[in-house]
């Protein structure tokens, strides 16, 4: 066989089941999967192949996978910074939202963030925001692999939220013919902007459709005592008491989870986003995750939406997770590198219902590949790739970036898109949103 491309890696990183870090290995691609990954070892000859990546100074490792963003929101980055999440998203964001929001610019903030997720190494993401149609567009035309959730919460002004849920409805079915790199989703906001009625019919839909559905969940001390109050019962647990829970289920964020809520997490099959940045940020608190990984509960990292992380680098993501439950318990072995990286990789793209197309670097999956600058200052010397690429790297340490098998990033610089006018197109909504 020949094949479309062969990466020469010189460090493998390859997050599989045995969690091998091979050296000197060949990554071969047809058609964008991974046909073979071969070793010294392995007593075959180099195959023949169109293109080749002479990566043997580097280390060559998955795509990173983003559990969890908005990515229109990369518009209002640093628009409200040191504030409460209740102060922050009712008296910043929505109001910034309901003026600022629209088709055309949900695509420029999409495109804003698809760079900055690219250039950082990131292949796929899973994302909930409003006008998803041109979000999934847009990430469709940028090169990456998402999962678009159609965003929903109740109307203010008492419209039936019904619409709402038809409208998901009609969008999920027709993104699903109509890109394989993009899957749709349905994404309601939280149990406290979204009703009953709201939370059970969506869910009931991607039931019948087969996709995901988003909430975020359990974010805030303030979000359980009020659920508390009014339901009796915890966040999880009411989301649980409406059916909601199943392993088709993305909970974000689960902050304030208690024992008994990761009980129901885990015997539900649901699966976790953790978006360590913007919950430190925003002064929520800190994920449980020994614990969720303690029950068997799948844990994937996400960096939140730009307005509230303001960063959508998900190596500064694994740093500040893996570091950040190490001071909190006192304990240095704590959530060790290659944890984070998982959750950042294989245990991301499950959580998102990828797990068997993205997030490790094996036989069958599709090659979702990046390839680190063996001249960033930062990654030298290697003494152990996996803590390198946790400890040491930053978004610009990636060279090359392959989707699909496609490059779509090169030295450093995006191939799909334009980044220039895309730029441009953002800093003229930004002094219009300035200017409001």
């Amino acid at each position: 066989m020949t094949y479309d491309l062969i990466i020469k890696a010189g460090h493998l990183v390859t997050m599989n089941a045995s969690g091998e870090v091979l050296s000197d290995a060949l990554v071969c691609v047809k058609d964008g999967l991974i046909e073979k990954v071969l070793t010294p070892e392995s007593a075959e000859p180099a195959p023949p192949s169109g293109e080749i990546i002479d990566a043997s100074s580097s280390i060559v490792a998955p795509g990173l996978v983003n559990a969890h963003g908005h990515a229109p929101m990369t518009l209002f980055r640093g628009l409200a910074d040191d504030l409460l999440l209740s102060d922050w998203l009712f008296n910043h964001i929505f109001p910034a939202e309901a003026r600022h929001m629209n088709p055309e610019n949900a695509r420029a903030g999409t495109l804003l963030a698809a760079a900055e997720m690219l250039l950082s190494g990131t292949t796929a993401c899973c994302d909930g925001y409003f006008f998803e149609d041109e979000v999934a567009r847009a990430f469709a035309d940028s090169g990456m692999r998402a999962v678009a959730g159609f965003g929903m919460l109740d109307p203010v002004d008492g419209t039936d939220p019904m619409k709402n849920v038809e409208e998901a409805a009609a969008f999920a079915l027709k993104l699903k013919g109509e890109n394989p790199r993009i899957s749709p989703s349905i994404f309601c906001h939280s149990p406290y902007t979204c009703s009953e009625k709201t939370l059970v019919a969506a869910k009931r839909e991607t039931k019948r459709q087969g996709i995901l559905f988003q909430t975020h969940a359990a974010e805030t001390r303030a979000e359980r005592e009020e659920s508390i109050s009014r339901h009796g019962k915890s966040p999880i647990a009411y989301l649980a008491g409406l059916g909601l829970l199943d392993p088709d289920t993305l909970l974000v964020h689960c902050v304030w989870c208690d024992d008994e809520d990761i009980k129901i997490i885990a015997d539900t099959g649901a699966k976790v986003a953790v978006c360590t940045s913007s919950q430190m940020k925003l002064a929520s608190g800190v994920a449980p995750v020994a614990k969720f990984l303690a029950a068997g509960v799948t844990v994937g990292l996400g960096t939140d939406g730009a307005a509230s992380s303001n960063s959508l680098d998900m190596f500064l993501e694994m740093n500040l997770t893996a570091k950040l439950h190490k001071v909190t318990s006192l304990d240095p072995t704590a959530l060790p590198a290659r944890q984070a990286l998982l959750m950042a990789t294989l245990g991301a793209a499950r959580a998102m219902g990828l797990g068997e197309v993205t997030g490790s670097i094996e036989p069958g999956k599709r090659a979702d590949i990046i390839v680190l600058d063996p001249e960033a200052p930062a990654l030298n010397p290697v003494y152990d790739p996996v803590s390198a690429l946790v400890y040491a790297a930053s978004g610009p340490c990636v060279r090359h970036v392959l989707v699909d098998g496609k490059i779509v990033v090169k030295d450093g610089k995006i191939t799909t898109f334009d980044l220039h006018e895309a730029l441009k197109r953002v800093r003229e909504i930004a002094r219009s949103i300035k200017g409001a």
